[in-house]
């Protein structure tokens, strides 16, 4: 869904640098822990972890050109990064102190299996949490893009329909995988568009099931698109602000 590191980050990546330090907030990452960010994609949430004093931070994504985009921007960072499957970490039983999981987890096969195996690798008393966009409603970047879609074209892949993404459901898999002390809290941001295309560019890199879905639309699907979203969004041509709102759960390793 996700494969170019430049788009990425026009995209989703503003939003993931804004969110990040709320879902750290929330697992209450501390001074000299080791922390385990899966999912890490460009490192939005690595780098915001690192930026806790003397803690150990590692992210670890599938796509090589995220680690290695990564890479680059850690510049002397404690950071370090490696490829990985969230479902097979290589990692030994109890490493971390906390595992975290930034909007990435609703993206992975198998969920449970990613959250069984971000338990193993955190120590007893430790945290695991994780957040996912609320695609219904919260996040009016993505809902205005779908609800003007679907106007357009019925069979649209309204992302709506994600798993994880509605309230109590990330609770619920944490309590079923035997998690304790289940938290669940709505992480709210905003973004201000400094005009229609600044928000408009982001779905021109074919990232995630929108820019996906966009880039198979024809030329005039695209501008009809464009212009229903700009009468919604922009009708001034001044910018913008918008909200984006995601569910994150946490709980503590007792094994």
């Amino acid at each position: 869904m996700f494969f170019e590191s430049d788009a990425y980050e026009g995209f989703m990546g503003r939003w993931s640098r804004r969110l990040a330090p709320l879902l750290i907030d929330f697992a209450e990452v501390g001074a000299g822990q080791a922390v385990l960010d899966v999912g890490s994609g460009t490192g939005a949430l690595t780098f915001a972890a690192a930026a806790v004093p003397a803690t150990r931070v590692t992210g670890v994504d599938p796509a090589q050109q995220y680690i290695e985009y990564a890479r680059v921007r850690a510049d002397g960072a404690s950071v370090r990064f490696e490829v990985a499957d969230a479902q097979a970490l290589p990692f030994s039983d109890a490493t971390f102190d906390r595992a975290l999981a930034l909007l990435s987890l609703n993206f992975v096969p198998d969920p449970g299996r990613a959250l069984d195996e971000m338990s193993r690798v955190t120590r007893p008393g430790g945290v695991v949490a994780a957040a996912v966009w609320d695609y219904g409603g919260g996040m009016e970047m993505l809902r205005a893009f779908w609800d003007e879609a679907v106007a357009l074209d019925p069979t649209a892949p309204d992302e709506r329909r994600m798993p994880l993404s509605r309230r109590g459901e990330l609770a619920a898999l944490w309590s079923a995988h035997g998690l304790e002390s289940v938290e669940e809290r709505r992480l709210v941001i905003e973004m201000t568009f400094t005009s229609f295309d600044d928000y408009w560019r982001g779905f021109l890199g074919g990232q995630g099931p929108a820019g996906r879905y966009t880039a198979t639309l024809t030329e005039s699907q695209r501008a009809a698109l464009r212009s229903r979203l700009h009468d919604r969004l922009a009708p001034s041509g001044e910018g913008f602000t918008l909200r984006a709102c995601a569910w994150a759960a946490r709980g503590v390793v007792t094994r």
